[in-house]
């Protein structure tokens, strides 16, 4: 019988408690930097988020802060009064939903264009590809002011003022560049063997792209997503020209309008703003490992 082959595997050695402990110690002050500037980033969130439930009263005579010395009274009737059945309240909650009728197919649009066109200036030969996917890049520093006016012109000839399909068209064309750039660079970095190897058992460039790259490229959808979807969530001068009036306006604008007629109630734009900046937050934590992977995806190939 032949003799097992001896492992030759070399192992680092065991760092002993020491060497840990000054391992540690050694990134100590990065760790420290890091996570005071963190707290400084997440400070306002913080106290959007306490005075968004405390009292109007205890807002007009203490600091939200004085929470952690033991003044703690805190109330759900910011928000009632924000999604309650007052003429305001009603105001902002239809906002909410017009808000996420305007993201949701704003966010799924250019990732669809983009992920194909992506797969095509990755995959696809054909003329002036390379031409064509320069001049797609060089659309990245046409402004969207610049053609704003243009654009409601065209919109009120094709009579699509008073809807959201000015807005979602808006956003999905300003939107397509930067995510042809993003998945391209991201597809060119999959398996040219694993590509050329369906081609050669008679998959189709659909059968590929839907098979193959989609689901190999997750992370970098995922980011994809992320961005757009908290670029829209967040957007206010498209919304301010093309949202629908009355009663399509979205947080972005309505919160212009609380202030202007709840001037001194702080307690009410609190707990508003919050509701502005809860959706977005949730979705950033909920799928941050994938955009970290985006991120990261093609550093290494």
């Amino acid at each position: 019988m032949t003799a097992p082959l001896a492992d030759t595997t070399v192992r680092a050695p065991a760092r002993t408690p020491a060497e840990k402990l000054s391992r540690l110690l050694g990134h100590a002050p990065v760790h420290v930097a890091l996570g005071v500037v963190g707290l400084i980033w997440l400070l306002p969130t913080v106290g959007l988020l306490v005075t968004s439930f405390r009292p109007r009263s205890d807002i007009q005579n203490s600091g939200w802060w004085t929470i952690f010395g033991g003044n703690v009274d805190l109330t759900l009737e910011n928000y009632e009064l924000v999604l309650g059945a007052d003429l305001a309240a009603q105001t902002m909650l239809q906002a909410f939903l017009n808000t996420i009728q305007i993201t949701i197919p704003s966010t799924i649009l250019p990732l669809l264009l983009a992920s194909m066109a992506a797969f095509a200036f990755a995959w696809i030969k054909f003329p002036f590809r390379d031409t064509l996917f320069l001049a797609v890049i060089a659309l990245l520093l046409v402004p969207i002011q610049m053609v704003l006016l243009p654009l409601g012109e065209i919109y009120r000839d094709l009579g699509l003022i008073g809807s959201f399909l000015p807005i979602w068209i808006t956003h999905t064309t300003f939107a397509l560049p930067f995510g042809i750039f993003l998945l391209r660079n991201f597809f060119i970095t999959l398996p040219k063997d694993l590509i050329e190897a369906a081609r050669i058992d008679g998959a189709t460039n659909v059968g590929i792209f839907r098979q193959i790259v989609l689901p190999l490229s997750v992370p970098a959808l995922a980011s994809y997503a992320i961005f757009q979807f908290l670029w829209v969530w967040n957007d206010l001068l498209i919304a301010l020209v093309f949202a629908p009036r009355p009663g399509g306006q979205p947080m972005t604008t309505q919160i212009g309008s609380l202030l202007g007629t709840y001037g001194a109630e702080w307690h009410i734009l609190a707990a508003a703003s919050f509701l502005v900046m809860v959706v977005p937050l949730a979705v950033f934590f909920s799928l941050q490992r994938f955009f970290v992977q985006g991120l990261l995806a093609g550093s290494v190939k």
